[in-house]
């Protein structure tokens, strides 16, 4: 099968396009034909060993020291289950799938194997799976973190980093959750922004923002850039604050992603796909997610197409 491999650790041009072995799935495994994945920020701190100085080595001992163990990248995935395990309960041959892989990896490949044990479901029923790809990601990052910050009993949420995955679908699922939503951008997707539901769009490019900020029940940075003493400013007293920096990994659930597809089928919870690149063009996505300038999700196609 063609895959995209990642040789070393290094900018963009590592990345390759040739032909591996297709996996055999294990007793749990899906053996999925790939329709589509994206390139999200676990991809791309992957391809560059981008973490802190302290955590490089950690990092090259966990996961390969000159390279990935993994060499196919691709944090998310919507395809077809093609075979199924002995030992698979859930799913059937035919059935239409989205999935985190996690540091499983494998979603820039022809095929992939992903234990039904994983953050996998159904894709919802009227999604394609260019819009099935972007819900996992961004959609179980923001509910992670809204847990820690206990949105259900608040009112009010400022979100940073408003315009990225986790961005866009934090602020989605803030409003299906009644929040009023305040949300930081840059001016170029101010008005993008508004239209996925934010009560309020501040332009951090502009001289003084941050005085325009009032304080909120809950402050979430979806990018995890912003200056968290700033910050923690605009926090109300009784508030609380989360990062996606700094604070764990993500917890991936099963249910999060049916709590997704179920906003996604009830019209609340848009995909949000700012470019669309083939397999073969995997290098030029990993350039674009480099500039910092992408606007929800860069999907990669690995297969036609399909509704």
């Amino acid at each position: 099968m063609k895959a995209a491999i990642c040789t070393r650790y290094g900018s963009p041009d590592v990345l390759h396009i040739t032909e591996v072995p297709r996996p055999v799935p294990k007793s749990n495994d899906l053996l999925i034909k790939v329709h589509a994945s994206a390139v999200h920020s676990g991809d791309r701190r992957m391809r560059s060993l981008d973490v802190p100085l302290l955590g490089k080595l950690p990092m090259r001992l966990a996961v390969g020291f000159k390279r990935p163990r993994q060499p196919i990248l691709g944090v998310v995935l919507a395809g077809e289950v093609v075979e199924v395990g002995q030992d698979v309960k859930q799913f059937q041959v035919g059935d239409r799938v989205h999935a985190l892989t996690g540091f499983g990896f494998g979603g820039y490949a022809e095929y992939a194997c992903v234990s039904e044990k994983r953050c996998i479901a159904k894709m919802p029923q009227h999604a394609s799976y260019t819009e099935a790809v972007c819900l996992p990601f961004g959609g179980t990052t923001s509910l992670h973190f809204f847990r820690k910050l206990q949105i259900d009993q608040m009112k009010t949420i400022l979100i940073y980093g408003a315009s990225g995955a986790v961005g866009t679908a934090a602020v989605q699922i803030a409003k299906a959750k009644g929040l009023q939503v305040t949300a930081v951008c840059s001016g170029r997707n101010t008005e993008r922004v508004k239209a996925l539901g934010a009560d309020h769009v501040i332009d951090y490019t502009k001289d003084g923002y941050d005085g325009l900020l009032l304080k909120y029940d809950a402050v979430f940075d979806a990018s995890g850039k912003i200056n968290k003493t700033q910050a923690k400013r605009h926090v109300k007293q009784n508030g609380a604050f989360a990062s996606v920096a700094g604070q764990g990994v993500a917890r991936e659930r099963k249910e999060d992603l049916h709590y997704l597809n179920e906003l996604f089928e009830a019209g609340r919870f848009k995909a949000v796909i700012d470019h669309i690149y083939s397999l073969d063009e995997i290098v030029e996505a990993h350039r674009y997610v480099d500039t910092g300038q992408k606007f929800g999700n860069v999907v990669v196609l690995i297969a036609e197409e399909i509704k």
